[in-house]
């Protein structure tokens, strides 16, 4: 008698699993005198782990006796009629009968069964739901029990594996996500940490109802503490340089359904590197690469070529390759010597020839290159610290090459001294300036707009059309049998992540500063300024000062406040010596004030109807006002009178810009001009002279407008919520999206224009990338935003309640909030040409009805200094 001992349940029910597919048992089972012990007959056997030891399973044929001992007496009969059900469903002629039987015995037992609630951790949590469910972990799943409290999330195992419960605090909760598994939407993955590759618990819900009650309570418990994430704000923080290369790609292998316990869905990572002969790694050189822009079947021409020829060739659906970049099979190629054991349950016991074994990186990317069927991209493992993946730590027998020689560590290219040098230098190129520039197009291959439809066509980018999402129903299959081999031949094939962009991903921005902080345990390669040590010019310090001073932008304090319109302010401007603040107002007078007096200085007014905007010229001596009377004014400071007036539109004016002798005027008319502009001063003259350059026509009225900074483009936004962007050279517009429902309050460029952001009257902001069009952000407010100005990264807003509200738009949340009036309309004005050099960066002034306010802040102390209101 040969004897088996099985200490885990676990184990246990492992065996019995493979035992349905593997052996004949026998349905005689003798008694046995031994207590908790039994006897089984069988005619073929696996020995799987035999004294412990990772290898190849032994089989075993003919009549013996194997001896199975359980840790508990009392569980003997139910392992015994566990076993009777499974040998009889392993006798049933089809698959689907047999999987219907498995699933009908574990419904049984679930049904028997319930949580235990003596399990909480507190007898005051209220218990909000309880379901069946499975924890899903590589190649298993794991019957139980689900049960969320107002505190806690609970898993309880039927088996008791990995322990009797499994517990997270809801507090700790840091995302969650909804998964697709087996095709189906019944997943749930729950993460603690904001950056870890791997989950806290995964689980798998016997109906998608149960699944979406239970994200929903998690989610709803999560606004009250964490801002959640989607893909475009993650691509804003990545543009921005705030998370690396590699915290993007493992955050859009969450978004897009790819967990490290699904092995159908593992997270896919790119090659990058494509010099492994060298022996030194140059990341300076262009060649060092792999091309981005191509999938890995494209890269070898001539394979593409006959991959072509063949596609052509092929009837409907027609696809290029027969094998796709990430499945079960090749992600285990990488990691069979840390999870070995998933290789052989895999391969039904046995590891992979040792010719075809992860022998070599190098050899391993020349397959890639040349292989007729090999089209396999990376995992995460290549960009991480633990090289284990890398050593036959186990020394396990994977078998002799060809040549004699033992399967053992993974050969390293010439530049890598050992394996944790490798890791080091793929994160270094992961994170390098080139990868950097093109890791958009990758992304546009693999989530974005290049993985489906005619894009993925011409990109070269076409896969079986099972791998993608939506490529079958399951539901609508009514033959068992047929359900059962689909699904395996689509799990064992591999699966296309969840198309996240339908868009041209933007490219990131390679700033000229490295960043002052950064958080990120995989460091953030930015590129150096161009200018060289000691030779820093004037235009970076003053970005730097900038920068310093927004980070303490949450320091504000009112200082004073004096009242100087009867309604609403419709417009603020500050002089460029920051001497004096000019006011326009709906009671159609535009004020000067002194700053340095605190008093008001002059009161004019042009008409009886309302003024909306004002600005001063470069020199401060000319005051340029809009109005709802249709005219624009200019207003002379040194002689104290109008000095020109135009009549630039059919409707009112609700907004001017100026720059560079040109000047911006948006108007109800549905129209933006541009006019050149040559002042009274220059001309030596007592008018100004006007010349329309262009007429940018709208489809209804527009509210605002503005330049970015180098007056190449201009935004205008409607009273219909459509934001457009303007090629002022060409007077083209680039691009024109629906952004709002309701009127567009307010949009600006930042400092660098790549973005735009807008907000509107349905509480939105909305953050587009300048160059592709794209809208990548949406941050939604519980009033209105009339105004706003920001630095890229922080949003200084005025809500219609009166509130002065600081967001972090990355992390899309507000960070500080003032009170600043009780009334319903803010307007701002920043004077941003200020010099660092004195100390202060500039003069916020939020006006409202009847009340505006100054506030200055400095960049040497990082403390607030004045805020001055006046009467």
């Amino acid at each position: 008698m040969k004897q088996i001992s099985i200490l885990q349940g676990r184990y246990l029910e492992g065996f019995l699993s493979h035992l349905i597919r593997s052996t004949q048992l026998s349905t005689s089972f003798l008694s046995n005198s031994r207590e908790g012990g039994r006897p089984v007959n069988e005619y073929l056997v696996h020995l799987i782990k035999e004294r412990n030891i990772i290898a190849p399973y032994k089989t075993e044929r003919g009549k013996n006796e194997y001896f199975f001992q359980l840790d508990v007496a009392g569980k003997v009969e139910d392992v015994i009629q566990t076993l009777l059900q499974l040998y009889r469903a392993s006798h049933l002629d089809e698959l689907g009968d047999q999987a219907a039987m498995i699933t009908a015995i574990l419904q049984s037992r679930l049904a028997r069964t319930s949580f235990d609630k003596n399990r909480f951790q507190s007898i005051s949590e209220t218990l909000h739901m309880e379901c069946e469910a499975e924890m899903v972990t590589p190649l298993v799943t794991n019957p139980g029990h689900v049960c969320v409290t107002d505190a806690n999330l609970y898993f309880q195992p039927l088996n008791g594996y990995p322990k009797p419960v499994v517990q997270i605090t809801l507090y700790n909760v840091r995302r969650i996500y909804k998964r697709r598994h087996g095709l189906m939407p019944v997943g749930l993955e729950v993460f603690c940490t904001e950056n870890d590759l791997c989950s806290d618990i995964y689980l798998k819900f016997y109906n998608p109802q149960d699944r979406d009650e239970l994200y929903f309570y998690i989610a709803t418990y999560l606004e009250n503490h964490i801002a959640e994430h989607t893909a475009e704000s993650y691509m804003l923080q990545w543009q921005r340089g705030h998370i690396s290369n590699y915290q993007y790609l493992l955050h859009l292998n969450n978004l897009a359904d790819r967990s490290c316990n699904d092995l159908s869905q593992y997270p896919v990572f790119p090659w990058i590197i494509a010099d492994y002969s060298s022996s030194e790694l140059d990341l300076t050189k262009p060649e060092t690469f792999r091309d981005l822009s191509k999938p890995i079947g494209a890269l070898n021409k001539e394979r593409l070529e006959r991959l072509l020829t063949r596609y052509r060739e092929m009837p409907e659906p027609k696809f290029m390759y027969g094998s796709h970049y990430s499945s079960p099979g090749y992600v285990l190629f990488y990691l069979v010597r840390v999870a070995p054991e998933y290789m052989l349950c895999l391969q039904n016991g046995k590891f992979d020839h040792a010719d075809r074994t992860f022998n070599s990186i190098a050899e391993t990317w020349k397959n890639c290159l040349d292989g007729a069927t090999d089209f396999k991209e990376l995992i995460p493992e290549f960009y991480e610290n633990d090289s284990s993946f890398l050593v036959n730590g186990l020394k396990l027998d994977l078998g002799k090459r060809q040549g004699g020689k033992m399967v053992e560590d993974v050969e390293l290219p010439p530049w890598a001294s050992d394996p944790d040098d490798f890791l080091q230098k793929s994160q270094d190129a992961l994170e390098s300036q080139y990868v950097s520039e093109h890791l958009h197009e990758w992304i546009d291959l693999i989530f974005g707009y290049k993985q489906k439809g005619s894009e993925a066509i011409g990109a070269h980018n076409v896969f079986h059309p099972l791998t993608y999402e939506g490529g079958v129903d399951l539901n609508s299959i009514m033959d068992p049998n047929e359900k059962v081999a689909l699904l395996t031949q689509i799990l064992e094939f591999g699966q296309t992540p969840k198309q996240l962009f339908t868009v041209p991903h933007p490219h990131r921005i390679i700033p000229k500063f490295k960043s002052l902080s950064r958080t990120s345990s995989h460091s953030v390669s930015i590129t150096d300024s161009p200018v060289s040590p000691g030779e820093e010019s004037f235009e970076d310090l003053t970005e730097e000062s900038i920068t310093l001073a927004w980070n303490s932008i949450a320091k504000l304090k009112l200082d004073e406040q004096h009242k100087i319109h009867k309604e609403a302010i419709t417009g603020i401007a500050v002089s460029f010596n920051g001497s004096s603040v000019f006011t326009t107002s709906q009671d159609s007078t535009l004020k000067m004030f002194s700053k340095e007096t605190k008093t008001l200085q002059r009161s004019v007014s042009f008409s009886n109807m309302a003024l909306s905007s004002c600005l001063i010229l470069p020199g401060d001596t000319t005051v340029i006002c809009s109005s709802w009377d249709n005219h624009i004014y200019f207003y002379s400071i040194a002689f104290g009178r109008q000095q020109d007036v135009l009549m630039g539109h059919d409707d009112a004016v609700s907004k001017i810009c100026w720059h560079d002798d040109r000047l911006y005027s948006a108007s109800w008319d549905s129209t933006v001009k541009v006019w050149q502009c040559v002042p009274a001063e220059i001309l030596g003259t007592r008018r100004h002279s006007f010349e329309l350059l262009a007429e940018l026509e709208h489809d209804v009225s527009v509210n605002t407008i503005n330049t970015n900074a180098a007056n190449t483009l201009l935004v205008s936004g409607t009273k219909e919520g459509t934001i457009s962007i303007w090629d002022v050279t060409s007077t083209t517009v680039l691009h024109q999206l629906a952004c709002h429902s309701g009127t567009v309050y307010d949009a600006a460029f930042s400092p660098d224009s790549r973005h735009l952001l807008s907000t509107g009257e349905d509480g939105c902001f909305k953050v587009i990338d300048v160059q592709t069009g794209t809208l990548i952000s949406s941050l939604s407010s519980d009033q209105p935003q009339r105004c706003f100005k920001w630095d890229g990264n922080t949003v200084l807003s005025g809500g219609q309640s009166g509130e002065l509200l600081v967001w972090d738009l990355l992390e899309g949340k507000v960070i500080e909030k003032f009170k600043g009036h009780a009334v319903f309309r803010l307007e701002c004005a920043y004077m941003d040409d200020c010099s660092p050099l004195d100390g202060v960066l500039g003069l916020l002034v939020v006006g409202l009805p009847l009340i505006f306010k100054i506030w200055t802040y400095d960049t040497t102390t990082m403390k607030c200094c004045n805020i001055y209101v006046d009467e």
